[in-house]
């Protein structure tokens, strides 16, 4: 779905000022009193709009994973029940936020969301998640970061970006150095054209081109496409992936927690801080499989070039992974 601004946003438009109007979580503990919020600044206003129709609902395990591995990205649509939805939101209420330089309005929890609220921690081995994980990386999974977002009314968009940096960066340290490095964003607010809807480059990961340098940034291209899924929708991404959000215009916030994962294998190439031991044993059971060292890796230096024991097959490289016959199998 193609929509011109006009047509994709019914919220306050960008020439004006709009209301943060009063609103509680369900436990009561925040109340966002009326304030009168600064027009978002033209040049923030992306003037197109691509909306993407897939049907994620529909895809099997192999569909799922193709789309991941080839698009760049994939939804899974309402992961999260209602109930879990609002305990997470709860929990969540109370958190410390702070702002992001470019913007009032867009807030990061001071403190990673699974140190701060149980149900979090116990998200991070979420079993409908964690059996999509091992059918795209195997067993042998590290969790690499917690992250929690709530984007005001008046917030601006957040840049085309990656990750994900070779070579490290101060945005991401050298977690971001992890030759394989998967986002998975829960949303816990419906995305809506106005709300502050996700907006990607597809097949941007896997291009070679000096463009897809991941040090590189874009205010918008044209054919990033836009995401809208339901509250209680994941959209996992590969940290190489080109993607950012949309301004939100409408009345309400939007709230998102963020995981890191990656094959155990996938370490980065620099040391990066390890979890504290005090934080380490408060991880309830579900996520403790996945709490393993920050610094895990494959890595070994000498390779001889015919080790023994070499294996003749695997599933997690075979081409039929997607689902099709293009290749021939010997029996």
């Amino acid at each position: 779905q193609d929509c011109p601004p006009a047509a994709c946003r019914t919220g306050p438009r960008s020439q004006e000022s709009s209301v943060l109007r009063r609103s509680f979580y369900q436990d009561g503990s925040l109340l966002l009193s009326q304030t009168e919020i600064p027009a978002i600044a033209p040049e923030e206003i992306i003037p197109f709009m691509h909306v993407d129709s897939t049907d994620f609902a529909s895809f099997t395990r192999a569909d799922q994973i193709r789309f991941l591995e080839s698009e760049g990205y994939v939804v899974l649509p309402g992961i999260l029940d209602s109930d879990l939805i609002a305990r997470l939101k709860a929990e969540l209420a109370d958190i410390e936020m702070t702002p992001k330089s470019y913007s009032d309005y867009q807030t990061t929890s001071v403190e990673q969301p699974q140190w701060h609220s149980k149900t979090t921690a116990e998200l991070i081995g979420y079993p409908p998640m964690i059996d999509f994980l091992n059918d795209l990386m195997g067993s042998d999974i590290v969790f690499t970061r917690g992250f929690f977002q709530r984007t005001h009314p008046g917030s601006p968009g957040i840049s085309m970006h990656t990750d994900g940096q070779p070579h490290g960066s101060n945005l991401f340290g050298y977690e971001g150095s992890c030759p394989r490095l998967l986002r998975v964003l829960y949303y816990l607010d419906d995305l809506t054209p106005e709300r502050a809807p996700f907006r990607l480059i597809p097949r941007s990961h896997i291009s070679f081109h000096m463009d897809a340098s991941p040090y590189i940034r874009y205010r918008h291209h044209p054919a990033e496409i836009t995401l809208v899924p339901p509250a209680g929708s994941a959209v996992l991404i590969p940290a190489l992936l080109f993607h950012g959000s949309h301004p939100n215009t409408d009345p309400q916030p939007r709230e998102l927690i963020q995981f890191g994962y990656r094959p155990a294998w996938a370490g980065p190439v620099q040391p990066v801080d390890e979890w504290p031991p005090e934080q380490l044993a408060t991880a309830p059971p579900i996520a403790q499989p996945f709490l393993q060292s920050l610094n895990t890796s494959g890595k070994a230096w000498d390779q001889p070039h015919k080790p023994p024991h070499m294996l003749t097959e695997s599933a997690g490289i075979d081409p039929s992974r997607w689902g099709d016959a293009r290749y021939p199998t010997t029996p």
